[in-house]
């Protein structure tokens, strides 16, 4: 059972319970409670997948589910403040019925456990319309909230609609729209007026329900300060992008199945999760009251507009497919930063160079090579490329290859590394760079010293690209031909550099010899 008392076992804490902690909101949510003195526990079917979040060595991880009232039964004991973040959108036609049947159990049981307070966030619905009328996926938000408020203890409902941070699925599908297509045909709900919320806001209201009085016991509606139309979205997000003005051409004739099918051909969001949300985007969806300033204050300087909302969003969009363990451990970052929690699809195309070598050597003299590669010893692979390209990035007034290293063995985070800098480092596993070169898009260079199954020592290189705009899809595909001499290169002669210093040569001799050539073939994709 879980202490009374804050995180780090002082007084005046609550004890809070967060489903969905892997989840996108859940996963931004738990270190807030935290930072606010609050003790976490997390609900997770799969508690490994929590295993590398930077906050979980401060919290208490249960395995349990939200259908399941067994788990639920020893997940609420002691708990002051249950948190329900999931929902069941794009899990299949019958997800209103799954979350019909999460909510009623969770509500019976945070009841039974003397929780108290249960704190849900929902979906913003327009005033004056029958919920019968509303698209399923807002009719199913609707519907939960009635039954957490209708059979659990004290409940507060926070009804939000767009919100605006990367990872979430209505920003990312205005995300893509916008960067894709220069003009667009949309349907006609590109007049709909919203009223977006930053997912600073969000977590900021989430964490003040914990401390309301038990005497309230409702729905609040939250959003940002200004009410916008999806036009007005897509035109300010790319003026914030530094993106072209966009032509918008909306038309009457696309009906929510053709939305969905052109919204999942213009961007990666599954067609499960982006019909349910292009048939809400017919509904007005803005606060008709802002009744929660009595209880959860603005800040000082008022809620984040769109613009700056966006630019949130967007400052490390370029992690949101790259890491296993998240940069933000080692540089802490916003509550809006990408985590691992993002969805598949988040954060844009990514392009990927995988290449992968059993080596004859123990694993701490292939980790000696990679975290000794650059600077005096080279990139291992074709030296007349890595230099040539470095003069090009001078002449486009980028750091070229002048940097060298800080130290000719050891890395850190955050050390400058001819034009990469030291994004990650794991001692004896991994190495990440993220590239600071002139490029149309984000690229990384992930090494990886791992173990196989045998216990044979196994190279393990990932080169990664995120795109921007057109001209950053075009790059790596005029680039693409020479990745099995330039990678696969590298991958060849990283393996011997290890064999050869296993046998007794110095550091960086195999670099020396790096010749280039052949490779294990290039895998592009997009996701």
């Amino acid at each position: 059972m879980m202490s009374a008392g804050t995180s780090d076992g002082s007084p005046g804490g609550l004890r809070c319970l967060v489903t969905g902690a892997t989840g996108y909101i859940g996963g931004r949510l738990v270190p807030e409670l935290l930072d606010a003195g609050h003790a976490v526990r997390c609900l997770a079917r799969t508690p490994r997948k929590l295993r590398d979040y930077p906050w979980v060595d401060r919290t208490e991880v249960v395995r349990g589910d939200v259908t399941d009232a067994a788990s639920l039964t020893s997940a609420m004991a002691g708990v002051d403040v249950a948190y329900y973040l999931v929902h069941a959108l794009g899990t299949g036609a019958d997800f209103a019925a799954t979350d019909r049947r999460a909510a009623r159990t969770f509500a019976e049981q945070a009841k039974a456990a003397g929780v108290g307070r249960v704190v849900y966030l929902g979906g913003l619905t327009p005033a004056g319309v029958p919920e019968r009328d509303l698209s399923p996926h807002l009719r199913s938000r609707a519907e939960v909230g009635h039954l957490l408020l209708g059979s659990g203890p004290p409940t507060a409902v926070l009804r939000a609609a767009v919100i605006i941070g990367s990872g979430s699925a209505s920003f990312e599908m205005l995300r893509y729209l916008t960067e894709r297509l220069p003009v667009m045909v949309t349907p006609s709900w590109v007049h709909t007026s919203i009223q977006p919320i930053a997912v600073r806001d969000v977590l900021r209201y989430l964490v003040g329900c914990a401390a309301l009085p038990g005497t309230v016991h409702r729905a609040f509606d939250i959003g940002g300060p200004e009410v916008l139309t999806y036009r007005d979205m897509m035109e300010r997000y790319a003026a914030v992008a530094g993106l072209p003005r966009r032509l918008i051409v909306p038309v009457p004739v696309l009906t929510p199945t053709l939305s969905s099918h052109w919204v999942g051909l213009v961007t990666p969001v599954p067609r499960s999760i982006a019909r349910p949300l292009t048939e809400s985007l017919r509904h007005e969806v803005i606060c008709h009251e802002k009744d929660i300033a009595r209880y959860v204050a603005d800040p000082p300087g008022g809620l984040i507009t769109f613009d700056r909302s966006v630019e949130l969003a967007l400052r490390r969009i370029q992690d949101a497919q790259v890491a296993t363990r998240w940069s933000s451990a080692a540089l802490p970052g916003a509550p809006s930063d990408p985590l691992p929690t993002d969805p598949d699809w988040a954060g844009g195309s990514l392009y990927s160079d995988r290449r992968q070598m059993t080596v004859d050597a123990s694993r701490a003299a292939l980790w000696r090579v990679i975290e000794g590669i650059g600077g005096e010893n080279g990139w291992y692979s074709f030296p007349l490329a890595w230099s040539v390209r470095g003069w090009l990035d001078r002449f486009a007034g980028g750091v070229g290859l002048r940097r060298g290293r800080r130290d000719a063995q050891r890395l850190r985070v955050g050390d400058s590394l001819d034009f990469w800098r030291v994004e990650e480092i794991e001692p004896g596993r991994l190495l990440r760079l993220r590239a600071e070169m002139r490029l149309p898009g984000l690229a990384w260079l992930e090494l990886r010293a791992d173990r196989d199954d045998d216990g044979r020592t196994v190279f393990r290189q990932r080169a990664l690209f995120h795109p921007r705009g057109l001209l950053g899809h075009a790059y790596w595909w005029s680039v693409s031909p020479f990745h099995s001499v330039v990678f696969g290169g590298m991958a060849r002669n990283i393996s011997r550099a290890a064999v050869a210093l296993e046998n007794g040569a110095a550091p960086g001799a195999g670099a020396a010899a790096a010749r280039g050539g052949g490779g294990t073939g290039l895998r592009g994709r997009s996701f």
